[in-house]
């Protein structure tokens, strides 16, 4: 008998992927990273992982969703991410996006908003924008309210500890 899981392919959904994001995100959380995690899924498997790291890496590349491609690109010995899904904690910055369009991920996910630096919907739409060549399809506010939640108690915890 061939194994089940090529005959039924994962029925999770975009908030049970979220979920295995947020995971990550508690992870950099206590590891004083802003915690914010990411997964690539591809034929409902888990192909890359990502949390940030710029703080342990000294890296300002280091950010969830650059770990995961480049994980997931590992994964697959390709750096075209054709057909994959990228799930992300918080709505990707300006270089995650270009990224993102670059390794030609199919479908991004994220949680939440980023009124400040994102470009996926709040502040630019980098992703499926057609002038640069993306066909990345977009869905934000999955799991907003914990994405958010998360951050907030990240910050919060980071201002309380410099008045002490």
């Amino acid at each position: 008998m061939s194994d089940l899981s090529e005959l039924f392919p994962s029925r999770k959904g975009h908030s049970d992927w979220m979920k295995d994001a947020f995971r990550l995100a508690e992870k950099a959380f206590s590891m004083g990273e802003v915690p914010v995690g990411a997964i690539v899924v591809k034929d409902g498997k888990i192909i890359g992982r990502g949390h940030n790291q710029r703080e342990r890496l000294n890296d300002p590349t280091a950010h969830a969703e650059i770990l995961a491609i480049t994980a997931a690109a590992g994964t697959l010995k390709d750096w075209r991410l054709n057909g994959t899904t990228l799930y992300v904690t918080k709505e990707p910055c300006p270089m995650c996006a270009g990224a993102i369009i670059n390794s030609r991920v199919s479908h991004l996910i994220f949680g939440a908003y980023d009124e400040e630096k994102g470009c996926c919907g709040s502040l630019y739409q980098l992703c499926g924008d057609r002038r640069l060549d993306s066909r990345t399809t977009v869905q934000g506010g999955i799991e907003e309210k914990n994405c958010t939640a998360i951050l907030k108690d990240f910050f919060q915890l980071k201002r309380n500890k410099g008045t002490q």
